[in-house]
């Protein structure tokens, strides 16, 4: 009976090859704490580079793992050639994918939607991106037998969007990895390599403002530039974490005309090794972006200790709770008056807003999205709805 075999779930980790970014970092966390919940289940990863998963992450070692070398290929490729074989070839009851279903799928599929931004927010893509997008999208949700999502926001938009019933998109938020993202340590001397990051930058410990996010308009940096110019005194400088997505020359272009040259610093050459390093160090973390389906950078800045200034719009308030400023992202001087509280607050208000930031911090975890997760594995294998 099939009840009495394991169950074998497929995973297209092909972001793990590239930068590390949202989908990625959702994949890596969900599925080490998935792997350790459920050893009755095998595991079969799709990825180009299985040695380097490996050492940087012995989870991934377990006999019930299986890591399979799937070379790097333009999605349309992996989508219509690679996966469907793969999910042939390895006899797969299940594949999980993000966004995208296989065109031509060999076997029942779960897919991610992390957000419908491309829907609700069109203004912030291309016209084909856009098309393509909601095409696949409302593909994979009419014929994947589960779909997630990370926030109750994009779970609300998917359902309003697609016309279904939001009980059955399943949420497994993103969470925070605490090995890469924690305070800094109470005397920064004791830090002599952190120090040393710090100076490659050019930048001092609690000497900066923080903004995380690819420049991009939808990340809204030209709204931060303009708030920061009207900032009394003399604040603190403005360094920028990002790297460009396509042609965007604004927020350059904006520097160059308030003339905050020497003030407001662009990194784009920030690795993965040094972005949790600049980010507990920072003295303030904005991210005034126009709409997110989740905001890894809001959640990562309030595990690090960092106060936090944020938009008031789409998931935000969900994942920054009441430990953060939230501010209308079109709002200059709301925006200028929130990071001007944040940098002036006293000894007791930092202290309490910590303990607030480090409670919602908390309120996300992987074990909670992988325990949601492989329920709806669990009670699909068991009790398969009709497509």
């Amino acid at each position: 009976m099939k009840a009495a075999r394991r169950i074998r779930l497929g995973v297209d980790f092909h972001t793990f090859d590239g930068i590390f970014q949202g989908s990625r970092s959702h994949l890596l966390g969900i599925y080490r704490a998935a792997i350790a919940q459920a050893p009755d289940i095998d595991f079969v990863f799709f990825l180009a580079r299985p040695d380097a998963l490996l050492g940087a992450y012995p989870e991934f070692a377990q006999p019930h793992v299986q890591l399979v070398t799937m070379p790097h290929r333009p999605g349309p490729w992996r989508l219509t050639w690679q996966l469907p074989f793969l999910q042939r070839r390895h006899r797969l009851d299940f594949l999980h994918v993000q966004y995208r279903l296989p065109l031509l799928p060999a076997g029942a599929c779960l897919v991610t939607l992390h957000d419908v931004l491309f829907e609700t927010h069109p203004q912030y893509f291309g016209k084909l991106f856009v098309k393509m997008a909601s095409w696949s999208a409302r593909h994979a949700v009419r014929r994947a037998r589960i779909t997630f999502t990370v926030s109750e926001y994009s779970r609300a938009e998917i359902a309003r969007q697609y016309h279904i019933d939001a009980d059955r998109v399943v949420l497994t938020t993103n969470a925070v990895d605490r090995d890469r993202f924690h305070p800094r340590a109470a005397s920064p001397a004791l830090q002599p390599a952190e120090l040393a990051t710090l100076a490659r930058f050019g930048l001092r410990s609690g000497g900066f403002i923080c903004m995380l996010g690819r420049l991009e308009p939808r990340k809204n940096h030209a709204t931060l530039v303009r708030a920061y110019a009207q900032l009394d005194g003399n604040p603190p400088m403005l360094a920028i974490i990002g790297q460009r997505d396509f042609a965007y020359d604004e927020v350059f272009a904006l520097i160059e005309q308030l003339g905050l040259g020497v003030r407001v610093r662009i990194l784009e050459d920030v690795d993965d090794d040094a972005l949790p390093v600049l980010l507990r160090h920072a003295a303030l973390m904005a991210y005034p972006s126009q709409a997110e389906g989740f905001g890894m950078p809001v959640l990562e800045a309030l595990a690090s200790g960092v106060a936090v200034v944020t938009s008031d719009t789409t998931s935000l308030p969900e994942v920054a709770g009441n430990a953060a400023w939230l501010v209308p992202p079109d709002d200059v001087p709301a925006l200028a008056a929130a990071l001007g509280t944040a940098l002036s607050e006293s000894a007791v208000a930092r202290s309490a807003r910590l303990a607030r930031g480090f409670a919602q911090a908390a309120r996300f975890n992987w074990n909670t999205a992988a325990a949601n997760l492989l329920l709806a594995v669990r009670a699909e294998w068991d009790h398969p709805r009709e497509r």
